[in-house]
């Protein structure tokens, strides 16, 4: 007898401090944590394709509400079979609300109570997003991971603004949960993750996580970080703000980022991470390496014929040399972009295998700081 996939289940197998790894089990399949989820804002991870970005051990990837609801639109998506069957993606996806995307759009917005309205960034075309048309589009999308329609503050604005900002996105937050609950086919095989807003502020971020507790989500996310703040500001918040979330929910922390990020949230507690700056950089020129990021268009790789890192064991690494990846950079090259973000992807989800075996071993903090001392001894 064949047992059903649920539609969502998290398991914590183990824990080293506050640190977890487990497994998040959907029906189009099982997420290991810590996970980082690649980012595919319109419906691609840049310059990869999705059977090579699923090659790298990407168990999840992220897809953008804003972006694809103004192009190809959310409605065409649906009559073409949704996201999954649009990009060739049978994995799990993750959607974000669109909320963080109108907040970049400071002079093209305005927000009221019901929602938020919006000149399109291609086309200057108007727009109304509500907690209720998110839902929409990320039902018509197929998403298996919903976000919840919340506005994300900049950190630096004053503790009021960000008050009265956080107490919205609750109330944003239940009408997102009432509107993902009345589509009921989709609601039956995805999951509904509330954001938790308050800034830096311990008091504020209790109050949001005590509100979301009430609505009551599969897992919950931690936002308005990595908004320009600083890492050291990031880490304090997070010595806190991941342990007024429920224990046994995801925690996933929103666009971030660096790898020695991703390392210092989970020893804080945070189970899941998205960022495009594996992609970013590497169509940029940088790879990210265990021992440091380096710039591949440095005259100094010029006739290195050794691997991008010599501890990787992507197949970039495994064929191609520092010579040849500056001199495809150089050249302002296609493959030099696609080959220097297969191995920045690839780096990222061998450092979350890596965290994930040391935590089951009991070994997190070594890890950790063998990490650092080898990521910032440099190249």
């Amino acid at each position: 007898m064949t047992t059903q996939a649920p539609r969502f289940s998290f398991e914590i197998h183990a824990r080293d401090g506050k640190a977890r790894t487990g497994k998040i089990r959907m029906k189009r399949g099982d997420i290991r944590t810590p996970a980082f989820m690649p980012v595919g804002t319109a419906a691609t991870v840049k310059a990869m394709k999705p059977e090579t970005v699923r090659a790298t051990g990407a168990d999840i990837l992220l897809g953008n509400t804003y972006h694809l609801m103004l192009r190809p639109g959310a409605e065409r998506m649906a009559r073409l079979g949704g996201l999954h069957k649009f990009m060739n993606w049978d994995r799990p996806i993750l959607t974000d609300s669109g909320g963080y995307q109108v907040m970049s759009l400071s002079d093209l917005r305005k927000i009221t109570e019901e929602g938020v309205t919006f000149a399109s960034h291609i086309d200057g075309s108007r727009h109304h997003l509500t907690p209720e048309r998110s839902m929409e589009i990320q039902r018509l999308l197929g998403s298996d991971i919903v976000m919840a329609f919340d506005e994300c503050p900049r950190a630096d604005q004053g503790k009021e603004v960000i008050e009265r900002s956080m107490l919205m996105s609750m109330r944003w937050a239940k009408r997102s949960r009432d509107g993902f609950d009345s589509g009921e086919e989709h609601a039956a095989r995805s999951a509904l993750f509330g954001i938790q807003q308050g800034g830096l502020h311990e008091d504020l971020r209790g109050i949001s996580a005590g509100k979301l507790r009430e609505i009551g989500f599969d897992g919950y996310a931690i936002g308005g970080l990595a908004v320009g703040e600083g890492q050291e500001a990031m880490f304090a918040t997070l010595d806190f703000a991941p342990g007024q979330l429920p224990d046994d929910a995801p925690r996933y922390l929103m666009g971030v980022g660096k790898p020695d990020d991703l390392v210092g949230a989970v020893e804080r507690g945070v189970d899941m991470f998205d960022c495009v700056l594996p992609s970013r950089s590497g169509r940029n020129g940088q790879a990210f390496t265990w021992r440091g990021p380096l710039n591949i268009r440095n005259a100094r790789f010029a006739e290195d014929q050794g691997p991008l890192d010599e501890r990787c064991t992507c197949s970039v690494c495994a064929t191609y040399s520092r010579a040849y990846l500056h001199h495809l950079n150089k050249a302002n090259e296609i493959l030099g972009m696609m080959l220097m973000t297969e191995h920045n992807i690839a780096f990222y989800q061998q450092l979350m295998a890596g965290m994930r075996a040391a935590i089951a071993e009991g070994r997190f903090a070594g890890f950790a700081a063998d990490f650092r001392r080898d990521y910032f001894g440099g190249l």
